[in-house]
């Protein structure tokens, strides 16, 4: 097992994993997408077992007002098939860990209102509930 950054030769390996979580993402916008975060150095992390992606975090180290300098987690899944077995936990050991090497603050992220056990998760794992996140359509 190895935590990597992924490559963009891997996004067809980073799609099959990251659509379990935005099911509406075709892969051409997901690649689409991918191409227009990189000026913000978007970054791809993937947990890698026996060759394949059994979980996946995108984030970027950003700055505000109110975080400082943070590392926003846009994306974090694991494969529908290897739940349950740490590497979530793992991911996010990880991503502290890098974060502190960037000399972030914060780790930060967002999570639809529907995902209560990923809420769990993100509680025990030491995240707590800052804000409500408003979204108006354009």
């Amino acid at each position: 097992m190895q935590i990597r950054e992924m490559t963009l030769k891997e996004l067809y390996a980073v799609y099959d994993v990251v659509k379990q979580l935005r099911t509406e993402l075709s892969y051409e916008a997901f690649e689409d997408l991918i191409y227009d975060m990189r000026h913000m150095e978007y970054k791809m992390f993937g947990i890698v077992e026996r060759g394949e992606l059994v979980c996946y975090a995108g984030v970027a180290v950003q700055t505000n007002l109110y975080h400082k300098r943070h590392l926003y987690i846009f994306d974090l899944v694991t494969d529908e098939k290897q739940r349950n077995k740490g590497y979530g936990k793992m991911m996010l050991e990880y991503l502290h860990d890098y974060a502190k090497t960037a000399a972030c603050e914060n780790l930060v992220l967002s999570s639809g209102l529907q995902r209560t056990k990923a809420h769990q998760f993100y509680e025990k794992s030491g995240f707590v509930k800052k804000s409500y996140l408003f979204v108006r359509n354009i």
